[in-house]
């Protein structure tokens, strides 16, 4: 999964140092790499955050993994660059442990994830997560699989209203699915464009608000297209089975899902907060913590680095380090917080 790292949309690489990934000081220093490190990063994108550690300190290792098969097309010059220090895994992060595995590359000594579209994605139309310039409606990571254009013409109203009510966090939700359910008995949606522009005209837009009003459907088909939540709920569970004792565990967020993620799961595996789950060990059960948080407070962006890339305002960081607790029961997103889109129910009209 590729990730956000600069307000021009090129993110940071061997061929274009002047970007600057999200946190990225702050990265480095909660994975805090020493000689003969191994690192797994589970969101390559450019490499940005890759190329720190890797530069962090010598003989330092990185197994990266992307998704984006573009991504990866162009992080091979970093390959070549780094040699054999650097292995770049086609795949997901909720499957790094059994990609480290496969690539002897287990245990590892620190797992970074930066969760989300990258800058790049963003800004090519022809990928069509974003409404600021006109594409298709795609928003595929793998460009595989049903694309957002398939969910908005084949769900049903109410199912759509759900959706973009628990991914978007839209509270008018209804009110959306009813217009694009009403556009699409005329045409076929097809462009980012066009569901923008259904979207505007469902909730109107206030002078006073700088959020277009298509922002919340278009994270909302962009996470359920991706799976990018229940990605992220095993990719945590994953990195708990890899890290050695002390290893480190840094995560980048970006909004308020994929933040309830990783704080209940560091709360729960560090023992600072009971399951709340049916599934999960019960409150004080003897299950011993697998983390320890370093910070309970998420690390967020300077001001500098904000009036440099205010893509960055909602970025999050939270890091823990394992002990030596043997691994949790896997949970899924919705086990750790994450409401289901059936209980989705919007605003009615």
């Amino acid at each position: 999964m590729a990730r956000r790292e600069t307000a021009s949309g090129d993110r940071g690489s061997a061929a274009a140092p002047r970007h600057v990934p999200v946190l990225l000081d702050e990265i480095v220093q909660h994975a805090a790499p020493v000689r003969g490190d191994r690192i797994i990063d589970g969101t390559f994108g450019a490499g940005g955050y890759t190329k720190a550690l890797l530069d962090a300190a010598p003989d330092v290792r990185v197994l990266a993994i992307e998704r984006d098969p573009d991504a990866r097309a162009a992080g091979q010059l970093l390959v070549e660059q780094y040699g054999g220090r650097l292995i770049l895994a086609a795949g997901r992060f909720g499957d790094l442990a059994n990609i480290a595995h496969a690539h002897e590359f287990a245990p590892v000594n620190a797992v970074v994830l930066d969760i989300g579209v990258s800058s790049m994605q963003l800004d090519e139309a022809g990928r069509g997560f974003s409404f600021m310039a006109d594409g298709p409606l795609d928003m595929r990571m793998e460009r595989d699989g049903p694309s957002a254009a398939d969910l908005v013409n084949g769900m049903t109203e109410a199912d759509l209203a759900n959706l973009i009510f628990a991914y978007g966090e839209e509270r008018q939700s209804r009110r959306i699915a009813r217009a694009i359910v009403k556009a699409r008995e005329l045409h076929r949606i097809e462009t980012t464009r066009a569901l923008a522009g259904i979207a505007e005209r469902a909730l109107g837009r206030r002078h006073d608000d700088d959020r277009h009003p298509a922002t919340r459907t278009f994270q909302a088909l962009r996470i359920a297209v991706n799976d990018e939540l229940g990605e992220l709920a095993r990719g945590l569970a994953a990195a708990e089975h890899v890290l050695v004792p002390v290893g480190r565990l840094v995560v980048v967020t970006f909004h308020s899902l994929e933040d309830r993620i990783v704080k209940r799961f560091l709360q729960r595996r560090s023992g600072r907060l009971g399951t709340g789950s049916r599934h999960g060990p019960p409150v004080g059960d003897a299950t011993a913590p697998s983390f320890q948080l370093v910070n309970h407070r998420p690390v967020t962006p300077t001001d500098e680095e904000l009036a440099a890339n205010p893509r960055a305002r909602s970025a999050k960081l939270r890091a823990a380090l394992r002990t030596e607790a043997a691994p949790w029961p896997a949970e899924t997103a919705a086990e750790l917080g994450l409401p289901a889109p059936a209980e989705g129910k919007g605003r009615r009209g």
